[in-house]
């Protein structure tokens, strides 16, 4: 069954600058082949269940094998019979979006121009 994962794997307790131990964990998201993004605070996982599961694990234990105190917070969308989530969603989204300049709302217009 396919899920969509926003984790977020990170050492706990070695200091200021978690970049170097972030990585770390990024690597193995990123070598694991699935579909996946990095953002500031989240990575994005898809694929079926348990392989995402496995990624999870492998990426976690990369610093808890290492002695290193690791926290993880995850979030999953499992919606049977979807696939390509990571993208569609935010096509829809953009859509939408595009839809409200296209019909020339102003008062949408105007808060788009306030929000940049």
């Amino acid at each position: 069954m396919n899920a969509l994962v926003a984790v977020a794997i990170a050492p706990f307790g070695v200091g200021d600058e978690l970049a170097p131990e972030v990585a770390e964990v990024v690597r193995v998201i990123r070598e694991s082949g699935l579909p996946n993004r990095t953002y500031s605070m989240f990575t994005e996982i898809e694929g079926e269940w348990d392989e995402v599961m496995a990624v999870v694990r492998n990426a976690t234990f990369v610093l808890a094998q290492k002695g290193i105190r690791t926290e993880v917070i995850l979030k999953a969308d499992v919606r049977p019979g979807f696939e390509n989530m990571m993208e569609q969603k935010v096509r829809s989204v953009d859509a939408i979006l595009e839809s409200d300049v296209a019909d020339g709302d102003a008062e949408k217009g105007e808060w788009h121009e306030h929000a940049r």
